[in-house]
């Protein structure tokens, strides 16, 4: 539905219902306190999650690619609300499916634009365990494949990675106890910290002669040494949910990763966020709460017409273009809130 303003703009209001629903999630209505304390294990969480960003005016020429969250087995999209005074269109890059907004401006902005996308978002706890009664998804040829491939900054081999892959290998371990050990090897070896310029590229190098760097360093390695051995991973990247408040503003992103075992299907683990809480390091290794919302997948991510200042590290974050380039004039914000 559209309405018409005075200059001939236009506020798009897209309200989708079920946006690829795989499935209706249940709810369970309890306190706060009641979900603090289960939130771990068994509760489902529903919430609003708004992702704001502001342009500012330019005569140039300008491409606007947002990222857009999608229903898979860890999250069910009820409803998404684009606000805009411009149309756009969704896009989906062809390697790992993500989808996208995007907006052509050939004549670029007279004024400020705001865009904002609201999702209604119910979010399972995701967990090895809680899927082994589910069917287990099949891994394809083509997934196996990506999955083991090596990224940019994201090496399969190499002088360090073979060094730290010849010293955790025991003899003949079973993929799950090879995760573990890589899963452990992250956690020890790294410290998580935001000190000075290199870190948060997801550099698997990085990480290990730094050993430190935000949750993108400690996936890079742990990916690296998990497709060293030829276990199929899979990086995530969104926004954490708090769990201690029932709105407001989030500040940054946060991923993570899921790996391949037949017997259970993607496993989830979050080395990061272990090493920030020790007490939680078990608990992470197969078992992702329900206290974030995920974007996209991937990393080296080309978005097709209108993207031409190379493949994305990772694409949380707008990601807009002039000229070729990256165009940083615009602000982002986001928020969630607690439904129920």
């Amino acid at each position: 539905m559209f309405r018409f303003l005075s200059n001939f703009k236009f506020l798009s209001v897209i309200s989708i219902l079920g946006l690829l629903v795989a499935c209706a999630c249940p709810l369970k209505q309890q306190s706060k306190a009641g979900m603090e304390a289960d939130i771990s294990t068994s509760s489902d969480r529903e919430f609003s999650f708004t992702y704001a960003v502001q342009v500012y005016p330019t005569a140039d020429a300008l491409d606007i690619f947002l990222p857009i969250a999608q229903t898979n087995t860890q999250q069910t999209i009820q409803k998404m609300e684009i606000e805009s005074a411009i149309d756009g269109e969704i896009g989906q890059e062809v390697i790992y499916g993500n989808k996208f907004w995007h907006a052509s401006l050939p004549d670029g902005l007279a004024d400020t634009l705001d865009i904002s996308i609201t999702y209604h978002v119910i979010r399972p706890v995701n967990s090895a365990d809680r899927r082994q009664t589910q069917a287990i998804p099949e891994l394809t040829q083509r997934e196996e494949e990506l999955f083991l491939l090596a990224n940019v900054h994201v090496p399969v081999g190499g002088t360090l990675v073979d060094s730290i892959r010849a010293a955790l290998a025991p003899a003949g371990p079973a993929t799950l106890d090879k995760a573990r050990l890589i899963y452990d090897y992250v956690i020890k070896n790294m410290e998580y910290k935001k000190t000075g310029t290199g870190w948060g590229n997801g550099d698997t190098y990085w990480a290990c002669s730094e050993k430190y760097g935000n949750c993108t360093d400690f996936h890079a390695l742990f990916t690296s040494l998990a497709r060293a051995e030829q276990i199929p991973s899979r990086f995530e990247i969104g926004f954490p949910v708090p769990t201690d408040r029932d709105e407001g503003a989030i500040s940054g992103y946060h991923c993570w990763v899921n790996f391949y075992l037949p017997e259970t299907g993607w496993f989830p683990v979050d080395a990061s966020e272990a090493r920030k809480d020790p007490s939680r390091q078990d608990l992470l290794f197969g078992t992702q709460p329900p206290d974030r919302i995920q974007f996209t997948v991937g990393r080296d991510l080309e978005l097709g017409a209108g993207h031409k200042s190379g493949p994305l590290n990772y694409f949380v974050y707008p990601h807009l273009e002039q000229n070729g380039k990256y165009y940083s004039g615009f602000s982002r914000s986001f928020k969630f809130k607690t439904i129920g």
